[in-house]
């Protein structure tokens, strides 16, 4: 089976614009973003029985205000947490109580009626598989894929779906793509480019490593000689096949990021005598 190039990798959420609390936040920040109203105050106590609760509501509420989705209980850094505690006049110590199950989704409803936002995660998820089937065939970093359809769902004014979702769709759609063009280049190929091929991996030079190998030979410094070993490798290579041909209709950023994904996968291997 054909996965592709870079099929499988998990997304490190920091190389993407997914919303997500900064690491160090400013007071300026803290006021602009996340300083509940009076009238915001009032409204979570009407509605919550204990401090805890209002200000795990209070939390949540600006939070998505901010982001655009409701972040795990664990995400809230300390410094959030008391600010807002702070500027509701909360007493000392008080920490938010998160709930869960039907308790917390009653919570969250509370937050998008006074919003005016919709909990449409399919519609969402939709949007985000769209985008991300469309760019993927012209880009191949997963972040990038991500980022475009987080464009997408914020500009439809639909709540985040987990970062998880986004990266778990972006893998399994970007291997998908990345399958399909790989069958088409090697269906380009004629029966006798496919079988020369496949004989680099079995002719071995004098040294004792395969054909393959000379794939990852690089130019050296400038010299007639290193030139004139360059161009002879270039012929080389030029009698594996019309490599014009293979690649007809593949966007070049992708053949670009192929070949990256190639050399990472592949030559370090054989860089490391694993061949």
């Amino acid at each position: 089976m054909i996965s592709g190039p870079g099929a499988g990798l998990a997304t490190s959420i920091e190389r993407t614009a997914y919303p997500r609390f900064k690491r160090l936040i400013t007071a300026h920040e803290l006021h602009l973003f996340f300083a509940p109203t009076r009238e915001e105050a009032a409204w979570a106590a009407e509605r919550m029985d204990s401090d805890g609760h209002q200000l795990a509501l209070l939390l949540a509420l600006r939070s998505y205000q901010r982001m655009g989705r409701f972040p795990k209980p664990d995400e809230y850094p300390e410094m959030v947490v008391d600010f807002v505690r702070r500027t509701v006049e909360l007493p000392e110590g008080t920490l938010p109580l998160h709930e869960t199950g039907r308790t917390a989704e009653r919570q969250r409803t509370e937050v998008r009626q006074r919003l005016g936002t919709k909990y449409q995660q399919s519609q969402a998820r939709q949007i985000a598989e769209a985008a991300i089937r469309k760019e993927a065939a012209s880009k191949n970093r997963p972040a990038d894929l991500i980022n475009i359809a987080l464009e997408k769902v914020v500009a439809a004014g639909l709540e985040l779906p987990a970062f998880s979702t986004f990266d778990t769709m972006t893998s399994t759609i970007r291997t998908e793509v990345n399958a399909s063009i790989c069958c088409g280049i090697h269906d380009r190929m004629s029966l006798a480019e496919q079988a020369g091929m496949l004989r680099l991996m079995e002719e071995r030079d004098s040294d004792g490593t395969t054909q393959f190998n000379r794939l990852k030979q690089t130019a050296q410094g400038p010299s007639w000689s290193h030139f004139k070993r360059l161009f002879t490798h270039l012929e080389w290579l030029d009698e594996l096949g019309d490599t014009t041909v293979w690649v007809d209709g593949v966007a070049a950023p992708k053949v670009t990021d192929f070949a990256g994904c190639f050399r990472r996968a592949v030559l370090a291997p054989l860089e490391r005598g694993e061949f």
